[in-house]
């Protein structure tokens, strides 16, 4: 591509500085696009449990893919740890970077986080990078995310930022490190070669926009976006008013007291506190968040103030977060912290709760605040062994424009549950229900949208199952008038009929001839049920865990 010389005068260009805000957010969807496509385990290629973004060479966030909020946030940490380990300077074309150290920058041990310099005329310019969660790290149980974990040695291998990559060839010692630690080697390489592959076409297309408008002219339609952002997310705070809000929500206890989550929101003309002083300390079970993963949560939530802004690291810059040290949205080294995805969820709830005190009766009920994920290990009578990882989604909050979504992923989640025909190919599994759990959403003028229901026989067998969910001892809150939703539930029938009910964090064996009932929760509704759609939820009427 040759350089343009109209284009040198790009950041005081409206019209042109979009067309690069377009070409980079292309680069970003099509460096997912191959992220998925290449994938070798179903988590990545049919759950999409990965994200891809861009950086500037300092570590700020110029686009990122539209794919798992979760993830995508969270890469701005994992970028920065990178970067304080391999200054930039000593990068080289062709070199790349991985890290899952939850103290480092990383999130929870099976998303692995790989970073590729963008080197053009003789200095790194830009950094692409990529983060996906594999089948398996080691660790205690299958799947690396166990429920029972009381600290970070059990989920697996840590990672601390390593060099992954030199000129383009994989460090066969780190190789044999990483495969001798995973239950499925073949998976994890398959799923590095799918990253290497994702940023080595975000390296080469950023590289040809560099090359077409000139280093200092990219960098500085770059430095331009991220001003844009910010300006247009600073405008949106200015026009609310100013004021303080709050909410607390609750996880599951994990056999303990329920754990707080609280959330104070300080509005002050174009800027925003957020600070989550008051939630519990940690705990010795893996909802711990860590620094990383909450400020995906920030990042979504500033996301929401202004949509149309960049979507770059300009949306943050209007915003102070508190994450208090020692806490369960902070925790100290070596908490467990494998579900944290569920505190992430209840943290990004309880922000819009908040922020809905802004305008009551234009806001949104709460989510469900579910996202199940559920590993498992098993090996058939044959001998030979499978592993797989479910996604489940709940449902979304009623509003006042009408009634939640049911069985979506929502808010920092984008993840997807297996098909069936996936499932049921690569593992001896009949899934003999998958259905809408109709009347689990709240009542309201809008209903909260339903959960779902998956019912799941074992053929063969026998499985190790490690079960991570939530609102098993909550029941997500209506607004504005509105009832709850109900709580999720989890039941294992066992082949003479006896019934076995789940927490919300458990680990178990599941034998052949047994079923695996899972219901999530629905959300809440927003309005009066008596402007809508009728009486009450009767919560119990709904949460049977009968087969069918």
């Amino acid at each position: 591509m040759k350089r343009c010389a109209t284009m040198e005068p790009l950041a005081a260009d409206p019209a042109a500085l979009e067309v690069l805000r377009m070409q980079l957010d292309g680069v970003a969807d099509r460096m997912q696009d191959a992220l998925v496509r290449s994938a070798t385990s179903s988590i990545a290629r049919e759950g999409m449990d990965c994200a891809a973004a861009l950086f500037l060479a300092d570590g700020r966030v110029i686009a990122q893919a539209r794919s798992l909020p979760l993830l995508l946030g969270s890469l701005l940490p994992a970028v920065e740890g990178v970067l304080k380990h391999f200054p930039v300077q000593a990068m080289r074309a062709g070199d790349a970077y991985l890290l899952n150290d939850p103290w480092s920058g990383g999130t929870h041990l099976p998303d692995l986080a790989l970073v590729r310099p963008i080197v053009c005329e003789g200095r790194v310019v830009a950094l692409a990078a990529a983060i996906l969660h594999h089948q398996d790290v080691g660790g205690s149980t299958p799947g690396s995310i166990p429920p029972d974990a009381t600290e970070i040695f059990q989920e697996g291998l840590r990672i601390p930022p390593i060099q992954w990559r030199e000129a383009g060839k994989v460090r066969e010692d780190v190789a044999r490190l990483l495969l001798a630690n995973s239950r499925t080697p073949d998976n994890l390489r398959g799923d590095l070669d799918a990253q290497w592959a994702c940023v080595s076409l975000g390296e080469r297309e950023v590289a040809e926009l560099i090359e077409a408008y000139g280093v200092q002219a990219f960098t500085a339609g770059c430095e331009a976006l991220i001003v844009q952002a910010e300006r247009i997310t600073r405008a949106a705070l200015a026009a609310l008013p100013d004021g303080v809000y709050r909410h607390a929500d609750e996880l599951d206890g994990c056999g303990a007291a329920p754990v707080r989550l609280q959330v104070r929101l300080e509005k002050r003309g174009e800027g925003i506190e957020i600070d989550f002083t008051g939630s519990s300390p940690q705990v010795a079970a893996p909802v711990n968040a860590t620094y990383a993963a909450m400020l995906s949560a920030v990042f979504f939530f500033m996301r929401t103030l202004a949509p149309d802004a960049p979507n770059n690291h300009g949306c943050l810059r209007p915003a102070r977060w508190i994450f208090p040290e020692g806490s369960v949205v902070n925790p100290r080294y070596p908490a467990p912290v494998n579900a944290r995805t569920a505190t992430v969820k209840l943290a990004c709830n309880a922000m819009l709760a908040a922020w809905a005190g802004v305008d009551p009766q234009h806001s949104a009920a709460p989510n469900s605040g579910v996202a199940l994920v559920m590993s498992v290990g098993g090996t058939r009578s044959c001998g030979t062994r499978y592993f797989f990882t479910e996604i489940i989604a709940g449902g979304a909050g009623g509003s006042p424009w009408g009634e939640g979504a049911s069985g979506i992923s929502t808010d920092v989640g984008n993840g997807k549950n297996l098909p069936v025909e996936m499932l049921e190919a690569q593992a001896p599994i009949r899934v003999e229900s998958y259905r809408r759990r109709r009347g689990s959403g709240g009542a309201g003028m809008h209903r909260g949208g339903d959960g779902v229901v998956r019912q799941y026989l074992l053929l063969d067998g026998e499985a190790v199952v490690s079960y991570r969910s939530e609102r098993h001892e909550s029941r997500p809150p209506g607004a504005a008038g509105g009832m709850p939703g109900a709580s999720s539930s989890a039941v294992l029938v066992r082949a003479d009929g006896t019934r076995q009910v789940l927490p919300s964090k458990s680990r178990f064996q599941w034998k052949a001839g047994e079923r695996l009932i899972i219901e999530t929760a629905g959300a809440g509704g927003w309005g009066s049920p008596a402007d809508g759609h009728g009486a009450p939820l009767d919560v119990t009427a709904t949460t049977t865990g009968e087969v069918v």
